[in-house]
This record gives C-alpha cells, structure tokens and sequence, in this order.
C-alpha cells in the first residue's frame, strides 16, 4: 500500500467511525502508531482533517459525520464505547428501540452491526444514517428543527411523534446524573424529547460514563426512580456505588 492509499484509507476509517484513536486506526491499518501520527499531521497539514486529543476530526465537506459530532464523540471515547458495547447486548433481532442523539448512543449504534430486522426511532441523524446501512433494519428519524450542529433533531413536532410511539427499550445519555435531580440536560429542547422518550418506553436505560456523575445541568428528563438499568465505566467511585445501592438503581460497571 501506498502513503497515499494508506492516508485515504486512514481518512475512510474517520468517515465511518469518527472517534477512532490512533491506536486503533494502527491496529486497522496494520502500521505503527507513529506512522498514524506522521499521517494525520500531514493530511491537517494538507487541510483535509484537524487534530483533536487521541484523533483528528475530518474537514471534508462531504464528511457524513459534523465536525461538532465528531469532536464530541471522541470526549472519554474508550468510556462511551464499554458503554455502549455492554448495553447492546440487551438488543435482539427484530427489537423495538429508541437511541437519542448522543455520542455516547452512537457507540452502542455502532455495536449493532450483529443485529437484523430492528426497529430505531431517533433524534440523532448520523445514527440513523448508520443503521440504516443494514436494509433488513427500519429506521425512524423523528422530524422537527436540525440543531445547529446538523447532528440531531428536535422540537414540537418531534414530541408530538414521540407521544404515539410505544418502544421496548429506550436507551438514553444526559450531560449531568444526581440522586437529586435525576438526569438532565443542558440544552432544553433536547431534555423535553427525552422526557416523551420516556414516557413512550417500557424500559429505560441509562448511558452514563462516570465523568457525569454528580453533575448536574440545566432541565432534569429522567427520575432516578424511572431507569430500568443504569451503565457506566470503572471511573465510577465506591461513593457512587454506595449511593446507587442505597437508592435501588440497578448498574452495571462496563470493563474492557
């Protein structure tokens, strides 16, 4: 392979999976962490991505994922993606599902690739652009205002949508977790969809990296009382483990 084809095919993997870190790109592409790094300096260099903590995020206009997604979704990356890998293993063929637009969703989408025949409703639009690659799945991307970011929908007419759905198993991330409030959201909108989410869901699970916990942020969605099953990764304190045995939230601490 040449430096070229190998600076497209490193260029391809971001496409497809934009939270990819350099080792991991190493491993796919056969080649050395160094190499990897040598490529992404100078493929910025060239203008064609940006450089963030652990990757590099595309500049490519006809990128699928935003630059704002892509960002966000390599924030605790090997945290999200144990999440999200323990909490797909409660999916089966021909479920019923609901995944909201968080990055944290996206990693438990992309460890779908096993399953067949699913129903999704989302809010998050590289989601849905991702799962519906398997044809056998039915895709609902749920309508109202694109976020300014161009990764997720929201508004009225989505929770309107959201109210006469009826889902097995909503999976849902927040930006803050208290005992007290619950989970929230920072942005309003996104926190109202969630809530309708909720409603119209007979389990519902939390996705919830140990970076969140005992944060709390602006509009809480979800009572500590209303989650099925909560995940989060090994960051999580023995304090936390206390007050989440004492309030009777089932948890699953998700490990490599």
């Amino acid at each position: 392979m040449t430096t070229y084809e190998r600076r497209q095919s490193l260029m391809d993997l971001l496409r497809k999976q934009p939270g990819l870190r350099v080792p991991e790109i190493a491993q796919t592409l056969g080649v050395s962490e160094g190499t990897v790094r040598n490529d992404l300096n100078a493929l910025e260099g060239d203008g064609h991505l940006t450089r963030v903590h652990g990757g590099a995020v595309l500049n490519d206009a006809k990128n699928s994922t935003s630059a704002a997604f892509g960002i966000r979704h390599q924030e605790h990356s090997e945290e999200k993606n144990l999440v999200g890998r323990k909490a797909a293993e409660l999916i089966n063929d021909g479920d019923s599902i609901l995944l909201d637009a968080s990055s944290t969703a996206y990693y438990l989408a992309l460890n779908l690739k096993e399953r067949s025949r699913l129903r999704v409703v989302t809010n998050g639009i590289e989601i849905a652009r991702l799962l519906a690659q398997d044809t056998s799945n039915t895709v609902i991307l749920i309508g109202g205002v694109v976020s300014s970011d161009g990764s997720s929908v929201t508004g009225l007419l989505s929770e309107q949508i959201m109210s006469e759905l009826r889902i097995q198993k909503a999976f849902v991330s927040c930006s803050g977790f208290s005992l007290d409030s619950g989970m929230t959201e920072v942005h309003l909108e996104e926190a109202q969809l969630k809530r309708k989410a909720i409603e119209s869901a007979r389990q519902v699970f939390a996705l919830v990296d140990s970076s969140k916990m005992g944060h709390e942020d602006l509009t809480p969605f979800a009572r500590p009382q209303q989650i099925t099953h909560l995940f989060t990764d090994t960051g999580i304190t023995d304090e936390w483990k206390s007050r989440l045995q004492s309030e009777n939230i089932p948890f699953t601490i998700c490990e490599a």
